[in-house]
């Protein structure tokens, strides 16, 4: 009953498509014209990636920072480190630089050698003002070398905030309006006035000019993502269409398959426009995918539609029974692949959801177009002649094929023993791996920006913002001398870090009140101490109200300080110990009961986003092979089908992980993705399998061998094309300036080729070894659905009489 009810939908949608192809083919275009027109509504991304879920502790303790001090990522840094930068023409260009940034909208201020203030001692009052450091209007070299001297030996309050801790370069801190940081503004003002101005600045004077800060390294990385875009499209349709053409030797076949995926590729755009969703490092990816994915239909389509011509030439007939036959396979095997991404939906990631939604329904949405649109474009066109045929029998394809089964026939002892070695090796592998939370690592090495994270790393002694918040439990909490001192103790162990810069809080205005009080004497840039707490802090709190120096660090109640480091690239594990002695060391210094102190930041959000989203994606793979392993055992009717055919899954995946760790390739986000993604694929290749395994089984009477060779030979071919279409695809992506990109596409090649040699030779090996146990009508009951049929055209014909 289930058979002819298969049989019955599938030659019924055989019908249903070539009766109405005009209609169809009008369907199709609307909704491509739709689907267009949805592209004005896609929008690039302006913020980082938040891997935690909204409600996440960490994500509401920094919710808590930015509701107090608001937006920290809004501060660009220009470094130089060249001497000729203190004579009077290239200094000049500098301050010019500086004043001119500062007259953009964009811009809150700027914080420059040559507009630096100094603190100075009011007499006859308790305040101070603020003086210019540089107060000739005519620069000689001499006065230069003097005002350089000054900077780098008289103010330490500037000390890796203007002129670098080893006293060898200067910058200029740029600071952006916070309202604009995460939209396109802070695009337009990067792109179109700071470089600009830069790169003249660099043509004037020949100084090469460092540039960094969050705000610009997000957006020239979002810069990258957008041009890769269409150079992942052009590569991944330039790759496919070859081995398509030399596979088929038909302009013809190529042809209509690159109008399929050009269509599928239409509609991933449209579909990310439709649903409002901000084009990522991962959704970038998508539309190659598509491309990817969407060839191997059809080269099963067109396959079996050249096989029935030279079976019988008859056309109309071939249609139907390609639809009929590979319709059910194609759509079980497009299933499979969509449940892989669609495990991403389960984690609590905003970007992996949006990633695994909008692939899933891409990958079903490529299934329908090959569906519908090949068989009807073919139907219009004349039948294939002779030379379009060639490719089927091609010798190298039947050596192939040989080969396959001769390894399977004698030599499983050796199939099994190659897995058992690849097994236990990978497993050291395993052992090998580390997670990875660098904030930089996948970013475009050979860009200049990185380039420039790597000169502030190493003169400025970080970039990436952590931060420290401290409640005083009480209003004006923080300009208590007790308060300042715990908070100078807790700088004073940061600075010891070598992976941390120099802190920075209101503590450096206290300390630098107290030296503008001893007429700028650097001996006393310290706290003050007791018998001067009364009259330094009062200095120092109508400073902070008169020349708004450092008057982020402490809000507007006086109960909230925040205290800023900025750390370098720094690897998961020593990251894990520095967090836990920070924490200790915050416990000791500041008592609960009088004091919460939090550490967040950008830096800290990251690391912990990829700890949770690498224990997610865990959680993500196990329902993915669960979920697989309940849809085969509701195709098979049989558990011990269900095991005989995970294992060659679950090999290729296994061995990935020990090439991972053996190459140092770490866990990340990128590459936590591969295994989904490449279990999803692969388990395409065992369905196709065994279910022409089955249906060889029932038509020779369940004689194993037989059956076994018979299946190999039928899809062993057709196996080894998509898996070589597949390959090459995934392996466009390793052009990609993005380390996580590339790691991505090589590692999902490298997969689905064991994969592939997996399926083709120790999934029969196990089949025809375990013959006794799994092979018999009991255990290998009825399917639920029938995945191949082997006669479409008699049940057609019951049909109609």
């Amino acid at each position: 009953m289930n058979k002819l009810f298969s049989i019955g939908f599938w030659s019924a949608v055989a019908r249903f498509i070539l009766r109405n192809r005009p209609l169809l083919l009008i369907i199709i275009a609307a909704i491509t014209v739709f689907m267009g027109w949805q592209w004005q509504h896609m929008r690039f991304t302006y913020t980082e990636a938040n891997l935690l879920p909204d409600d996440h502790e960490v994500n509401v303790e920094y919710n808590k920072f930015l509701d107090q001090f608001g937006e920290e990522g809004n501060l660009i840094i220009m470094g130089v480190k060249d001497s000729s930068l203190f004579t009077p023409k290239n200094f000049n260009a500098w301050a010019t630089l500086s004043r001119k940034l500062k007259t953009y909208e964009a811009v809150d201020l700027t914080l420059s050698i040559g507009e630096l203030q100094m603190l100075k001692k009011v007499q006859d009052s308790t305040s101070f003002a603020l003086v210019p450091f540089i107060q000739d209007s005519i620069l000689s070299e001499e006065a230069l070398k003097k005002y350089k001297y000054e900077l780098f030996n008289k103010l330490p309050f500037y000390k890796g905030l203007v002129y670098s801790p080893n006293k060898l370069g200067v910058r200029t801190a740029v600071y952006l309006k916070k309202d604009i940081i995460n939209t396109a503004l802070r695009r337009d003002f990067i792109v179109n006035d700071l470089i600009p101005a830069i790169e003249q600045f660099e043509t004037d004077t020949g100084i090469d000019v460092h540039t960094s800060g969050m705000p610009y390294i997000r957006t020239l990385n979002s810069q990258n993502i957008i041009d890769e875009i269409g150079t992942f499209i052009a590569a991944a349709l330039l790759v496919t269409s070859l081995i398509f053409f030399f596979f088929f030797r038909s302009f013809r076949a190529t042809f209509i398959s690159m109008i399929t995926v050009i269509i599928g590729v239409m509609w991933a755009f449209g579909i990310l426009g439709l649903l409002r969703y901000e084009i990522t490092v991962l959704t970038a990816l998508i539309p190659p995918l598509i491309i990817v994915i969407g060839i191997p239909n059809c080269i099963f389509l067109i396959n079996k539609y050249q096989q029935e011509i030279k079976l019988h030439g008859n056309q109309a007939k071939s249609l139907q029974r390609v639809i009929a036959k590979v319709g059910n396979a194609t759509l079980m095997t497009n299933v499979t692949t969509a449940s892989g991404f669609a495990t991403f939906i389960l984690t609590n990631s905003k970007l992996l959801k949006e990633f695994g939604i909008v692939a899933s329904i891409n990958i079903i949405v490529i299934f329908l177009l090959s569906l519908f649109i090949i068989p009807i474009i073919y139907s219009y066109m004349s039948v294939p002649k002779g030379k379009h045929l060639k490719h089927l029998n091609k010798r190298w394809i039947g050596s192939f094929v040989d080969w396959m089964e001769r390894m399977v026939r004698e030599h499983r002892i050796a199939i099994f023993i190659a897995a058992i070695v690849l097994l236990c090796a990978s497993i050291v592998g395993m052992n090998n791996i580390k997670i990875s939370g660098s904030i930089i690592e996948d970013m475009p090495k050979g860009e200049a920006f990185f380039s420039d994270i790597k000169f502030f790393e190493k003169e400025y002694e970080g970039i990436m913002p952590l931060e420290i918040l401290v409640d005083t439990k009480r209003k004006k909490g923080v300009m208590k001398l007790a308060t300042l001192k715990r908070m100078d103790e807790l700088q004073e162990y940061l600075a010891e870090i070598p992976e941390f810069s120099q802190p920075l809080s209101v503590v450096e205005l206290v300390k630098y009140s107290k030296q503008a009080y001893y007429n700028g004497n650097p001996e006393y840039y310290q706290l003050p101490n007791s018998q001067e707490r009364t009259f330094i802090l009062s200095y120092a709190k109508n400073s902070a109200k008169n020349t708004n120096l450092l008057a982020s660090y402490v809000d507007t109640t006086g109960q909230f300080a925040r205290i800023t480091v900025f750390m370098k690239d720094t690897k998961t594990e020593r990251y894990d110990r520095l967090e836990e002695d920070i924490r200790a060391k915050i416990d000791k210094i500041f008592p609960s009961d009088r004091y919460e102190v939090t550490l967040t930041g950008k830096a800290l959000v990251f690391q912990k986003g990829t700890k949770y989203l690498v224990n997610n994606l865990v959680i993500s793979l196990s329902l993915a092979i669960l979920l697989i392993a309940l849809f085969m055992a509701w195709m098979f009717r049989s558990f011990k089908m269900i095991l005989v055919s995970l294992l060659p899954n679950l090999l290729p995946l296994i061995i990935t992980a020990g090439l991972m760790g053996f190459l140092g390739v770490p866990i990340k986000p990128s590459t936590i993705l591969v295994f989904s993604i490449a279990f999803g694929i692969s388990v395409d290749d065992t369905i196709h399998f065994l279910a022409k395994y089955r249906q060889e089984l029932i038509a020779n009477d369940w004689k194993i061998k037989k059956s076994v060779y018979a299946a190999l030979r039928e899809t062993g071919v057709s196996m080894f094309y998509t898996s070589i279409v597949l390959f090459f695809g995934f392996s466009v992506f390793t052009i990609s300036s993005f380390g996580g990109t590339v790691a991505l596409g090589a590692l999902v090649s490298i997969t689905l080729v064991f994969a592939m040699l997996a399926n083709l030779l120790l999934l029969p090996a196990l089949l025809l070894s375990l013959e006794k146990e799994i092979a018999n009508k009991k255990t290998f009951k009825k399917p639920a659905m029938q995945i191949l049929e082997a006669n479409v055209d008699e049940t057609i014909s019951e049909e109609e009489k």
